[in-house]
């Protein structure tokens, strides 16, 4: 059979094996395997032997495990709590003061954790019960809080945005900078729905006792920690002092030492954090290895690249096709994870994008929020599942609550696609030093 059929039937059968539940890592190289022995007779298997050594000794590889390592050690502090609590002592008075300051402590903790699901665990934990205690509406303050999760993996440090990097050979360093300005307009947009809501219909977030100025600056000396980080992170990529790899280093040593001086931090925390690390970095590197595989028997097909020339010459204009991918994209996200959706469609994207003249940086911060849309969509959903789960909230109630977040992250995603400086100004900046 001709290779390029074999590529696209077991592209579908991997699709179809991960939306039945068989993990990720799993089904790509398993797919990856069939079709190499189906579709050239076995000759490549000795990249199977070569891939572990080759990927794990990236460059690009490199900064992912200090930045998983990096978000666990938050998560064993209490930095979370703190910047909620100075949120809220600066934003009491205004309507829907109490969700709006979880928004700006998720972002805040977004700068230092990489991932939604963290994320919204981390300022949960703190918010809900507060919220809970204040008579917020349950349904909306779920629903804030969960829509707020994007913003992990959107404001760099990013885990997403690394094995994006990976799949398209493009700058880590590029890919955070290029998320920073679109997470801040992501936090303003979703704050001012909430505060509109909240005018609206006050009963959703009743204002908390006003707090006087003295407890307000005083408040701000517990958010210096995040402000540390990035300046050490952020600050050192952008102005070229050091490259990503070094920047993931430099902030597990910067707040391991706020950790251990200001929060108590000790081995037995140390090493809860290494061991939750070490088995996330592990697991991601597994699914990382199959999907070089799989990425090489696409290549090697010309499945991606038939497909890119068969676009480009059928005088489709190029925003009706980033359209239909995002379309596509927002589907899959219903019934497929987030990295599952990376893994699978990027190889056949990229190339797309690529000879339509859009610049992969810009796309990765669409995808990055495109697939962070899916972790909040049922029936997977599986942010909304960890929530679920861990605040015990109905997932019906969920999903009334965060329905209309959904549709402010929605034309959220329309404003990154129709106006990409929004994601390019400040790489471009970046790149004129």
């Amino acid at each position: 059979m001709d290779i390029l059929a074999v590529s696209a039937i077991f592209i579908a059968l991997s699709l179809i094996m991960i939306i039945m539940g068989v993990p990720i890592a799993f089904a790509l190289g398993f797919c990856a395997l069939f079709g190499i022995l189906f579709g050239s007779g076995g000759a490549p298997l000795v990249k199977l032997g070569l891939t572990p050594f080759s990927v794990f000794h990236g460059l690009n590889w490199l900064p992912l495990p200090m930045f998983i390592l990096m978000a666990f050690i938050i998560s064993e502090t209490d930095i979370g709590r703190d910047i909620f609590s100075t949120a809220n002592k600066w934003l009491s008075r205004i309507p829907g003061g109490l969700v709006v300051s979880s928004i700006l402590a998720e972002g805040a903790m977004a700068a230092t954790m990489g991932a939604s699901g963290t994320t919204i665990l981390a300022v949960g934990t703190v918010a809900l019960p507060e919220m809970e205690r204040l008579g917020c509406n349950k349904k909306f303050s779920v629903g804030a809080l969960l829509s707020g999760g994007v913003l992990g993996p959107l404001i760099p440090p990013s885990i997403p945005l690394i094995v994006y990097a990976i799949l398209s050979q493009q700058s880590i360093g590029k890919l955070f900078i290029a998320g920073i300005i679109p997470g801040i307009l992501l936090v303003i947009m979703l704050s001012a729905y909430t505060m509109i809501a909240c005018l609206r219909r006050p009963e959703l977030a009743p204002r908390p006792a006003a707090v006087i100025w003295k407890e307000r600056l005083v408040s701000l000396k517990k958010v210096w920690p995040v402000v540390a980080l990035l300046v050490g992170v952020l600050g050192g990529i952008y102005l070229g002092v050091v490259t990503a790899t070094e920047a993931g280093g430099a902030g597990v040593l910067i707040i391991l030492l706020i950790a251990i001086v200001f929060y108590r931090f000790r081995l037995a925390n140390l090493g809860r954090a290494m061991t939750e690390a070490a088995t996330l970095t592990g697991m991601v590197g597994l699914m990382i290895i199959a999907t070089t595989i799989f990425v090489f028997v696409v290549g090697v097909s010309g499945l991606a690249q038939e497909l890119s020339n068969i676009i480009v010459s059928s005088g489709l204009p190029p925003m009706l096709v980033i359209i239909c991918i995002n379309i596509a994209l927002l589907i899959l996200g219903c019934i497929m994870d987030g990295l599952a959706i990376l893994m699978v469609t990027m190889p056949l994207f990229i190339p797309i994008i690529t000879n339509l003249g859009f610049d992969p940086v810009w796309f990765g911060i669409v995808v990055t929020v495109n697939i962070e849309i899916a972790l909040i969509t049922p029936p997977v959903a599986l942010n909304l599942f960890l929530v679920s789960g861990t605040f015990r909230v109905p997932v019906t109630d969920i999903i009334r609550g965060v329905a209309p977040f959904l549709a402010v992250l929605v034309i959220f995603l329309g404003l990154l696609i129709a106006f990409p400086q929004i994601s390019l100004w400040l790489p471009s900046m970046m790149s004129g030093r």
